[in-house]
């Protein structure tokens, strides 16, 4: 039997009582993006715990720490050379005398630039590179992923050392090098996001809407990849840290009487048998670990 198909008319409706006082505490403020992101922050312990220690950290190596002390880190005194932990040397010296508590400090300012530029890298011209290559597509991609395949079959120490031929070893040396095959990995992340994300519903509607391609990645498909990015990031940073301090072990990196983390534990290395003190308050100002065993040897020394 066929239904009667009958159209909706204003009588088939109702309205139902809605107190707006109550509505209106419910609903609450609108917030935005990054209040928002920063509301969670403040929810996350770990996170704000986290992020006391690096202002704290930052604090200490740039403006802090060097005021603790009257020495510099590159003023030379034979007369004082490894000399013990101290009021007046709180780290000790090293063989030339030479205060190691603004020496440590120095080479953490150093550790933080790299990690800083890696961070940057990663952050303009990873993500800029990735986006456009995953929303263009087609040939644009295959081009732009040979490039990145090309870079990515160099390996880091190699384009360090060649980096060292051209400038002599220092800072510069390991910029370029972190410069030319930093970026890379947080490229293809961000291409393999906008791949998702380019042919979902929301770009579809935000498209048909009048949104341009500039407006699409700006707007909507890199605030819907900040996960991906974020997580990135954070591995980025402590790897780009470690592969400066590798490099200056090795002797690539800074060189005497500059200072970072990886040149001070390279210096140590030599004096762990006769001067302990000043290789295990070095090794743990570099690492963050408390070597309890350096203070035995002391005392039986």
């Amino acid at each position: 039997m066929e239904t009667k198909r009958r159209d909706p008319t204003p009588d088939l409706f109702r309205t139902l009582d809605v107190d707006r006082q109550e509505g209106e505490r419910i609903a609450g403020p609108p917030v935005g993006f990054w209040k928002d992101s920063w509301i969670r922050l403040k929810k996350n312990r770990g996170a704000v715990i986290s992020l006391t220690i690096l202002i704290l950290l930052f604090a200490l190596a740039f403006v802090i720490g060097p005021l603790l002390s009257q020495y510099s880190p590159y003023a030379q005194d034979l007369s004082r050379r490894y000399a013990g932990p101290s009021a007046g040397f709180w780290f000790g010296t090293d063989n030339f005398g030479r205060d190691m508590w603004t020496r440590v400090w120095e080479g953490t300012r150093v550790s933080l630039y790299i990690g800083f530029l890696a961070a940057c890298l990663d952050m303009f011209v990873g993500v800029t590179f990735g986006a456009i290559s995953g929303y263009l597509g087609g040939r644009v991609d295959d081009v732009m992923q040979r490039a990145i395949e090309i870079l990515n079959g160099i390996p880091y120490l190699v384009v360090a050392i060649l980096a060292m031929v051209v400038f002599k070893p220092g800072i510069i040396t390991i910029s370029i090098a972190l410069g030319i095959t930093g970026w890379t990995y947080m490229a293809r992340i961000v291409r393999g996001r906008m791949l998702q994300l380019k042919n979902q519903e929301f770009v579809l509607a935000s498209r048909s809407l009048g949104a341009g391609g500039s407006r699409l990645v700006r707007k909507h498909l890199l605030p819907n990849s900040l996960g991906p990015i974020i997580v990135n990031l954070m591995f980025t940073i402590p790897a780009a840290i470690f592969a400066e301090a590798f490099l200056s072990f090795i002797g690539l990196g800074i060189q005497v009487p500059d200072a970072s983390l990886g040149s001070l534990i390279s210096e140590g290395a030599g004096d762990m048998r006769f001067h302990p003190a000043r290789v295990g308050v070095r090794v743990s100002a570099a690492t963050g670990d408390a070597l309890p065993w350096v203070r035995r040897i002391c005392r039986r020394r």
